[in-house]
């Protein structure tokens, strides 16, 4: 459901102080604002809901033609994202004067091809994803380059907006994300310990290794079979009672885990890692290079292309 966003500019502002005042509409950014309702939403949820909603605003502010790009087309697009964006990123024909938004980054020229989402022009999927490859942090980029190839996103068409740039800034490590990219990362965390363990030196896992039980087949997250690691990250809403629905038993789905487990350590001699939220990335990075063998260990060597996610 999308939220009811008020210009300012198209309402009386004694109307519109009255309802901030009383906590009936919540401030987006200068000039705009929102409907304050109750949510149950998780915090990242939450945030990315507000990044929408402030980029909707931006749009019908602004008078003049502009196409979303970057992370804000990202959110748009609906796209795998580690983190929710600070700042909106739009491309336009003229340059910014000195009172424009700081909140606003502004680039140039228009793109040549503009597509739509919800009827707010942006760039195009693959446009997108290399640009965002270009300028964000690795992590992020590798986040939602993983999401991007995995709901279908050619990965060619990538490279050639990439390669497309006349500058030279950031194309180096896009060229690094997208050989390191596999659209097996189901999820943003699963890319998160792939991550650290490209940014430690550790070989390359295999996403959503299949192992044959007693039990059946099941699929593990993260697999080094070769040297005795599996690895699974756990979302914390699995260990709350109803998250999937009124039937849903927490303490089932930890029983159904437990045997999950039993089976594929017996099938393979390997118990697997698992990882949450809350271990953190220096907890979680001490975690899984302790699971590798001393000798995989002493011959990793940290990769100064990937920095340590902070």
């Amino acid at each position: 459901m999308t939220t009811e966003i008020l210009i300012a500019r198209e309402h009386h502002r004694l109307r519109l102080r009255e309802a901030l005042r009383n906590g009936s509409i919540e401030r987006l950014r200068h000039g705009a604002y929102r409907l304050k309702q109750p949510s149950k939403d998780a915090r990242a949820v939450a945030e990315r809901k507000r990044a929408l909603d402030r980029i909707r605003a931006v749009h019908r502010q602004l008078r003049a033609e502009h196409v979303f790009s970057h992370d804000s087309a990202a959110l748009l697009w609906g796209m795998r994202c580690w983190r929710s964006p600070a700042k909106i990123h739009v491309l336009q024909a003229y340059r910014a004067g000195k009172a424009a938004a700081q909140d606003i980054v502004r680039r140039r020229p228009l793109p040549l091809t503009v597509a739509t989402v919800d009827d707010i022009p942006v760039t195009d999927r693959a446009e997108t994803v290399a640009d965002c490859l270009r300028t964000m942090p690795p992590l992020d980029g590798l986040v939602l380059l993983d999401g991007a190839l995995a709901n279908g996103l050619d990965e060619g068409r990538v490279r050639e907006h990439v390669e497309r740039r006349n500058k030279q800034r950031g194309r180096a490590i896009a060229r690094y994300l997208l050989d390191l990219a596999d659209p097996g990362a189901e999820s943003a965390w699963e890319s998160f310990i792939r991550y650290l363990a490209a940014h430690a030196g550790l070989p390359r896992p295999r996403t959503q290794l299949p192992v044959e039980t007693a039990e059946g087949l099941y699929r593990v997250d993260l697999g080094w079979l070769d040297h005795g690691v599996l690895a699974e990250f756990d979302g914390q809403i699995k260990y709350v009672d109803g998250a999937f629905g009124a039937e849903y038993d927490a303490d089932a789905a930890r029983f159904a885990e437990k045997l999950r487990d039993d089976a594929i350590t017996a099938a393979t001699g390997v118990r697997p890692l698992r990882f949450t939220a809350k271990d953190g990335s220096v907890r979680a990075m001490r975690k899984l290079v302790a699971a590798f063998p001393g000798d995989v260990r002493r011959a990793a060597r940290i990769d100064p292309l990937l920095p340590f996610p902070s």
